[in-house]
Parts: structure tokens; C-alpha cells; sequence
């Protein structure tokens, strides 16, 4: 067994345990459990050796009772850091994980993290610290490279929805390019070349792809789409609608719309039936949402499958937690263009004959 501190913290490969700091600080693993509780009683220094050991092994204390511990060290949990629980997206994914998860006798705990990366951070730290199985994750922050020694100490991290950025592990995710695309293809089809963009938060990585499979989409039609009929960061109902009110009542308004996003269909809508051009501007949007087929017209969306997602998500972190090893791999879960009567409105460019 290691006796000095470099050799002790080199050894310690998986998450590290109480009895790691206690070794690498020197002292008893009863002090260092008082240590890390805030106890009172311990010398200055001894305290200093301990809070220096947790930091070098990145320990993280144990919140779940070692009775409720399975015989493989295992809690019994997968934390899942989501979105938002009450998005229809989100909660289709979280019951396709609990419905896997329950067949193993596991738990789901999830969080929603609304956009926000402190809060991304703050779930994860907290599913950790109570020595999580696995993660799924769906990322609000540009980078995930703090997850690097969760992913090294052997936790499975699932990303779902969108890729990860600083580190390497499987990723599902819709092909948004090709939905997005499908979407532009479906509309030229019906007459449209002035096809505006109302799309989420730039910064996210499912709205770059999603913008990329419309303009690709416009370029095999030889369309130059128009720089002003292309608005970014519309996350909000409200924002979404004041971009197509503008837009819908400017010089050049365009014949069609792909919204990104179903608040920002809705919010789309609801402009369009305020200036009554809800049955004379076509409009898809990416993402199905509940009532679209009762609208006049009904809605026709670009459906993602977040249950299917949810499942591929759960096959893989099970397949992780029993043993098996393959290199990180993004697996792509194919959308579906259902046509109910909004975007098959005709345009000024109908097909020839």
C-alpha cells in the first residue's frame, strides 16, 4: 500500500472514499469524518491536511446510508438533469428513463435547469455528492469539462438533446439538421420561397443545427434566404411573437415560416391569427406540441421523439453500469414531418406540373 502523498493520490483512480482522504492527510478516518461534517475538536493543522486531501482527491462526502447500499457499492439512482420537468420534451424523456429504470429496481431523481449553467452545475454536484449510478444530461452550459472526473472515475454520463463540449461521452440526439431541413424541403414543395427563420437562443447547439438544416435546405433549392426574415434568440412565447408581428407586417413579409421551437411556433401563431394571416402564410415548426392538431389549421410540426431518446439513453447507461466499454458515440434519433394543414398552405410558387 502507498505510504507517501503523490504515490496515495496517484493510486486513487475511482471516486475517491473517506478512507482516502484520511490516508493521504494523515490522520485517523475518524478525524477526517469530523473534518468533513464541520465537527469541532480538531487541531488547526489537522483540519488544513484534511481540507487539502478532499480537495486534491476531489472527494465528495456520501449522503446515502450505507445500509440502503447495494453489495456493488451501488445507490440505486440515476440523476437526471433536464431542461425543464414541466416541458412536455422533458417529461416524455424523464418517463422513458423511469419506465427502464424501474425494471432494475432503480430510482430517477431529476432537475430541471431552465437555461441557467450555474444550475446545471449545482444538480450535478448535488446527484454526485449523494453517489449517483449514472447521469443523463441535457446541457445548459457551453462546456461540460468539469465532468471530466466523474466520466474518469468510471459514473456513466449520458448527454441527451444536445452534444457535449469539453469532454467525451455518448450523446443522443434528434437529427435536428435533417428535421429542419425537411421542413424547408415540405414548403418549397408547396409554393414557398420566402421562408422566414424564428429561432431559439443562438447559443444553443440544437438551434445552430436546426438553422443549418434550413438554410442547406434553401441553398439545394437555389435560395438565398433573405438576412432580415432570419431572427435569433426568440426563447420566450412572447419574443417569438413580437419577431413575427414585425416581420409579418414589414415591406417584404415572407410567405412561410419554420419556427425552431414549439413556444416559439405558439408564439408565431399567435401573431399570425392577430393580423388574420393564420390561413395565408404557411407555417411548420420543430417540435410537436399538445392541441396543435386542433388549431385552424392545424399545426403541422417537425416531431421529435423524446421517448425513443429517453430509451436509447437508458439502454446505454444500463449496458455502461453492467460492465460494458466502447469509445463515446452519438447516437441519432430520426424526426418525423406530419402534415395537418398549416404548412400545406400554397404559396405563390406552385409546382409545375
Amino acid at each position: 500500500m502507498p505510504h507517501h502523498a503523490e504515490e496515495i493520490a496517484a493510486a486513487v483512480t475511482t471516486r475517491a472514499t473517506l478512507r482516502d482522504v484520511a490516508m493521504l492527510a494523515g490522520v485517523s478516518p475518524k478525524t477526517a469524518s469530523r473534518v468533513v461534517n464541520g465537527e469541532t475538536g480538531v487541531s488547526p493543522a489537522k483540519v488544513n491536511a484534511v481540507q487539502r486531501a478532499v480537495a486534491q482527491l476531489n472527494y465528495r462526502p456520501n449522503f446515502t446510508a450505507s445500509a440502503l447500499r447495494r453489495s456493488t457499492g451501488r445507490t440505486a439512482a440515476i440523476g437526471a438533469v433536464l431542461e425543464n420537468v414541466a416541458n412536455p420534451f422533458s417529461s416524455a424523456l424523464h418517463r422513458a428513463l423511469e419506465d427502464v429504470a424501474r425494471s432494475r429496481d432503480v430510482m430517477i431523481f431529476a432537475g430541471s435547469v431552465d437555461e441557467d449553467p450555474a444550475r446545471e452545475k449545482i444538480l450535478v454536484q448535488a446527484f454526485t455528492a449523494r453517489q449517483a449510478d449514472a447521469l443523463v444530461v441535457v446541457p445548459a452550459s457551453d462546456n461540460q469539462a468539469y465532468l471530466a472526473h466523474e466520466i474518469t472515475a468510471g459514473t456513466p454520463v449520458i448527454f441527451v438533446d444536445r452534444p457535449p463540449v469539453g469532454v467525451l461521452a455518448d450523446a443522443v440526439l434528434a437529427d435536428n439538421r435533417a428535421g429542419a431541413a425537411a421542413a424547408v424541403h415540405h414548403l418549397v414543395a408547396h409554393g414557398h420561397r420566402d421562408i422566414g427563420y424564428l429561432g431559439d437562443l443562438s447559443t444553443i447547439a440544437t438551434a445552430a443545427e436546426r438553422l443549418q438544416g434550413y438554410k442547406e435546405a434553401l441553398s439545394d433549392h437555389g435560395i438565398r434566404p433573405q438576412p432580415d426574415h432570419i431572427v435569433h434568440d426568440l426563447h420566450t412565447e412572447d419574443a417569438a411573437r413580437a419577431a413575427a408581428l414585425r416581420l409579418t407586417t414589414g415591406r417584404r413579409p415572407p410567405t412561410a415560416y419554420f419556427t425552431a421551437q414549439n413556444l416559439v411556433t405558439i408564439g408565431a401563431i399567435r401573431a399570425l391569427r392577430e393580423l388574420h394571416q393564420h390561413e395565408q402564410i404557411a407555417l411548420v415548426g420543430f417540435d410537436d406540441f399538445p392541441l396543435a392538431d386542433l388549431l385552424q389549421p392545424a399545426v403541422t410540426v417537425v416531431a421529435q421523439d423524446p421517448f425513443r431518446m429517453g430509451l436509447v439513453a437508458a439502454d446505454l447507461i444500463f449496458r455502461r453500469l453492467d460492465g460494458q466499454r466502447w469509445e463515446p458515440t452519438t447516437h441519432l434519433v430520426p424526426t418525423r414531418l406530419i402534415p395537418r394543414g398549416s404548412g400545406e398552405i400554397t404559396g405563390p410558387h406552385p409546382r409545375q406540373s
